[in-house]
C-alpha cells in the first residue's frame, strides 16, 4: 500500500531520482528538463533511495492534504552526505549560465 505523501515531497524524490544514478562532469551541453509525469508519484525514503509509484485518484484527496506548491526559481541538490536539498531563488546570471557551476 502506498502511503499518501505531499507533492513537495514526490518533485523532491523526482529529482533526486533523475541526480543519483548520474555523475557531475563539467557541464559543458545545455540542460535537459526533466520528465515529470502525471500519475507517478516519486518518492524519497530514508535510506537515499529513489521510488516511482503509479498513482490513482480513488485517495487523491488525501495526496493533497498537506500537499504544497514547489515555488518558481527552485533548485533541488545532493549535498555530499546525500541528503537532498531545496534552495529557492535565482540560480542563474544574467548570462543564462548557472550560477553554482565550475568556474
Amino acid at each position: 500500500m502506498i502511503r499518501p505523501l505531499t507533492l513537495s515531497f514526490f518533485l523532491l524524490a523526482a529529482i533526486a531520482t533523475t541526480a543519483l544514478p548520474t555523475t557531475a562532469p563539467a557541464q559543458t551541453t545545455k540542460p535537459v528538463p526533466w520528465v515529470i509525469a502525471p500519475n507517478i508519484g516519486y518518492g524519497y525514503d530514508a535510506h537515499f533511495k529513489t521510488w516511482q509509484y503509479q498513482m490513482g485518484t480513488n485517495n487523491a484527496g488525501d495526496l493533497f492534504k498537506g500537499a504544497k506548491k514547489v515555488p518558481k526559481n527552485t533548485l533541488f541538490f545532493l549535498g555530499a552526505n546525500g541528503q537532498l536539498y531545496m534552495r529557492t531563488g535565482p540560480f542563474l546570471d544574467g548570462d543564462g549560465s548557472f550560477k553554482f557551476g565550475p568556474s
